[in-house]
Parts: C-alpha cells; structure tokens; sequence
C-alpha cells in the first residue's frame, strides 16, 4: 500500500474538526467523487449545488475509502456517525468540508518547504501558461503542475495531494467562478512566485466588470509576506492596479523582454519559432500564442533554466482538449471549445483567418457565456467581426447568438442559425464537404466538442473527450 499523506492523528490539531477514529491510521489519497476512489482513499463529502456527496458515503466506504470527511450539518440526515462506525473508518467532522479540504490541502503542502511554488491566474491563457512553463521547467528541475483544468476552489486542493517529496517546483494555475475565489486559492499555495496573464471580460457576468475582475486576480498576491515575487504583463490596461501595494518584488514581463524569440512563421500545424536564432517547431497554432509563451518565459526566466531547456520545453508542448486541438479527417477541425469570450473568439478568428487554405473555411460559433450586461454587445459585436471574416460558411449556436445573426442579416451574409443541438448536427451533416476547414468555438456551457463525431465520425476521444 502507498504510504499515508497524512494520518488521522494530524487532525486531532485542527479546532474546528471532530475526529471519530476507525482503524486505518492515514489515507493515500484524496477525492471528492465516490467513483473515482481507491483503498486507502479519505472521501471529502461536497455539498454542491446539484448534488450532496453525502448520498455517496456507503459507496466510498464500499470501494476501500480510510476515512470521511462529513459535515456536521448532515450527520444526522444521513446517519452518517453509525455508517462510518459499522465500516470501521474514521469519521472526520467538519462545519463546512470545502473549506476543510482546502485546509487539509494547505497543511499537507506545509510538508514540502523546499518546493518552489508558483502560481499563474488571470483572465485567459492560464493553462496554457501553466502547460508551457511546465514544459520548460521540466526540462530541468523536477515538476509538478495541476493537471488540466484542475483549478478551482476543489481542484486546485486536490491537485495539491500529488506534490511528493521528490518535486523541485510546483506549478498551479488559478481559476475562479465566484467573488473570493482566488484569495481561498492563494491561502492554500502561499505561492513564491504569482504571475498575471492579463485583465480580460471572461466571467465578467459574476463580477461585473473588468475593474472587479482585476481586483479579484489580483489577490493571487495576498499570502505575500515581502520575499515573493509577482509577474505583471507590462502591456496590461491594469498594470498599475495590479502593482500597487503588493508585499514583494514587482517584475513587469512583456514581448520586449525576450529578444531571443522570434517568429518565423504561422501555420495552421503551430508556429515556427526562433529562440537564441536556433529553430523552434512549436506545436499549438495562433498567433495569440506568443503571449502565453512569453508568460511562460517570464516564470522560466526566474527559475532559471538554459536556452537549450527553453527550446526542447517549447517543442514538447502539448495540445489540450478544447484549446485550439486540431483534428484531422475527410474534413479539418479547429476545436476551441473550452471557452469562449470577446477577447478570445477575435484571437481564434484572425488566426482562422491568416491560414491558407485550398477548401472552403467553415465557422461554427456558439454563444459567449457569462457575460451579463455587456452580452448583448458582445455579441453584436461577433456578427460583425464574422461579417468581415474570410468564412465561407457561417453556423450560429445558442440563445445569445441572435444579436449576432441580426448583424449578419443586414450584412447579407448568408449563415445557419439554431438553439438545438441536434438541429445543429443535422445541418453540418448536410453542408459540411471534404476538405472543409471547421472552426468550433464555444463557452463550455454550449458542450460544442459534441459535434466532433459529426464532423469527423472516425474520431477516437483520448482521455474521456
């Protein structure tokens, strides 16, 4: 059996648990999905929106869970005290288990003082941040990074529980979907160096502008004690903001700070770079990418490492399920459908845009979520900016994209718009030809990467795509 992340015994500090002992003395492991748990595992039960993880209790203890970590609020609920007990597992007791876990999560990594720890927030370009800097780091010190999308107020602590003593630096991206967010995250990091990708409209509709969104990113420096360092982008319009009064060394990073790198090229197969005049195939495509790689280097740069690390991290960079995937069949498809937003969408388009290309090029656009008040203009703005695009065809996809269509009716570009998907399926399947260039973007909530199977039906998923 692996050996215990933490015992039970650890617990017995913390004032505001209770502590029922079962006979395991530790856990190996950690999970907040009663599915995805193996022997030795604590299962933290969330108290989500949609679903209680204290329905899924007896299923954790049946799959070989060590321990439970319950709230208090639902002992009684779901005689929690009398199940943990006819199992023989300890029984952790908390007022709110999220916030327990994050905790639990801070504590554990209180056990490697050693470990760099960096952190990358901001409002688009994260992970990619974090897959590049990882990358290049990688070549060279021992690393960890939170994998994927693992960034929010769970994912983030869970991700945390992989940091083993062998790991040099650790490499986490902060995301938020709610006021307060990033703060909760940097207190479980205490991150030694933070970096701001930039200030954008992404989640906007929660905050409700930009200011507010630079003021919630901006705490990614509150655990800051005075020996940290925080990466700023030069060229942000926040740049000030996100300067003043941070407790730590302020290093501004921008494209002029690495004259080394040089684009050669753009492609729709990635970007040929030069970095210190030696060739660089760098395998993600859009122009927009050199921001990310820039951000990139700015972490790399206070590391550091060597140019050769640089050049091999940027070759082996992988591509990440909805972040401009291309996919290859009868037809081509650009996947970016993990998020979208006004900043992002203009990105994708002028790279779609730029590509030479002997077929027709085909956008299929769903709406921008998460907005609020600025959707409506927003999304005006997208018919616009497709009305000038180099499409040859044209889909809309959702409620939002109305706006979008009245534009394009005055324009007289043709185009297809629906709110179902099955509608939508139906008519790629009609209009879609061999040879087509296919732009799929979307928010995460319009689920675009189902159309994959229409698109290509040959396509095998990896990793549960």
């Amino acid at each position: 059996m692996n050996a215990a992340l933490m015992t039970f015994e650890e617990f017995s500090f913390f004032p505001d648990i209770e502590m029922f002992p079962g006979r395991d003395a530790g856990f190996t492991s950690v999970s907040i999905d009663s599915r995805q748990i193996k022997p030795g595992a604590l299962f933290v039960a969330l108290i989500g929106a949609v679903q209680d993880g204290h329905k899924f209790i007896e299923a954790a203890l049946a799959a070989g869970a060590a321990g439970i970590m319950a709230a208090r609020s639902r002992l009684d609920s779901f005689d929690i005290l009398n199940l943990v007990k006819k199992w023989g597992k300890t029984l952790l007791v908390a007022e709110d288990t999220l916030r327990c876990l994050q905790k639990t999560a801070k504590i554990y990594l209180e056990k490697f003082p050693n470990l760099l720890k960096i952190a990358i927030t901001g409002s688009s370009g994260k992970t990619t941040t974090k897959e590049i800097a990882a990358a290049i780091i990688g070549q060279e010190k021992n690393t960890i990074m939170n994998s994927g999308n693992m960034n929010s107020e769970t994912g983030l602590p869970l991700s945390v529980f992989n940091v083993r003593s062998e790991h040099e630096v650790g490499i986490f991206e902060a995301g938020m979907n709610r006021r307060g967010e990033i703060a909760e995250l940097a207190e479980v990091l205490k991150p030694n160096i933070a970096l701001i990708t930039n200030i954008g409209s992404a989640h906007i509709g929660i905050l409700g502008s930009t200011a507010a969104i630079a003021e919630e990113k901006k705490n990614i420096f509150s655990q800051f004690s005075g020996k940290q360092k925080a990466l700023i982008p030069s060229g942000d319009p926040f740049r000030s903001f996100l300067c003043e009064g941070v407790a730590g060394e302020v290093r501004l990073y921008g494209n002029n700070d690495f004259p080394e790198l040089e684009l050669v090229s753009e492609g729709i197969e990635g970007l040929t770079l030069k970095w210190a005049g030696e060739p660089v195939n760098f395998p993600l495509p859009g122009v927009f990418n050199l921001r990310n790689i820039v951000s990139a280097l700015a972490i790399a740069r206070e590391i550091p490492v060597s140019g050769q690390a640089v050049r091999k991290g940027l070759e082996s960079v992988k591509p990440l399920f909805g972040r401009s995937e291309i996919l290859k069949g009868n037809v081509t498809v650009i996947r970016d459908c993990y998020n979208s937003n006004p900043e992002s969408l203009e990105e994708v388009l002028s790279s779609c845009d730029s590509f030479e290309w002997r077929g027709r090029k085909v956008y299929v656009i769903g709406s921008m979520l998460e907005l609020g008040d600025i959707s409506e203009e927003a999304h005006v703005n997208m018919g616009r900016r497709l009305a000038a695009s180099k499409a040859d065809l044209i889909f809309l996809y959702g409620v939002e994209t109305e706006k979008a269509a009245e534009v394009l009716v005055s324009c007289k570009i043709p185009f297809y718009r629906t709110v179902e998907m099955n509608e939508l399926r139906d008519m790629l399947k009609t209009y879609i030809n061999s040879g087509d260039l296919v732009l799929v973007k979307g928010s995460r909530g319009c689920a675009m990467e189902e159309l994959t199977g229409v698109l290509l039906p040959d396509f095998i998923p990896a990793g549960g795509h």
